[in-house]
């Protein structure tokens, strides 16, 4: 029989193998600091107030207030 068939699924294996390899390998990169809210470039409360601040979308009295807020 040709391409090692011998009745049976021949190589079929490797596809569910091949499967699994690539599903942990996205697996390890969403989990191991990909991305998401653990990583390292993402902004802090107080980055994100002054910010804010700096482009005008808050007033001076909310801002004060704000950084009082997550100062305790």
């Amino acid at each position: 029989m040709p391409f090692g068939y011998e009745g049976g699924f021949g190589y079929m294996w490797i596809f569910p193998l091949l499967f699994l390899a690539v599903f942990f390998y996205f697996m390890r990169g969403m989990f191991s600091g990909g991305g998401g809210m653990h990583s390292k470039d993402a902004e802090t409360p107080r980055q994100i107030l002054d910010r804010r601040f700096a482009a005008g979308e808050i007033r001076k009295e909310e801002y004060e207030e704000m950084k009082a807020a997550l100062a305790k």
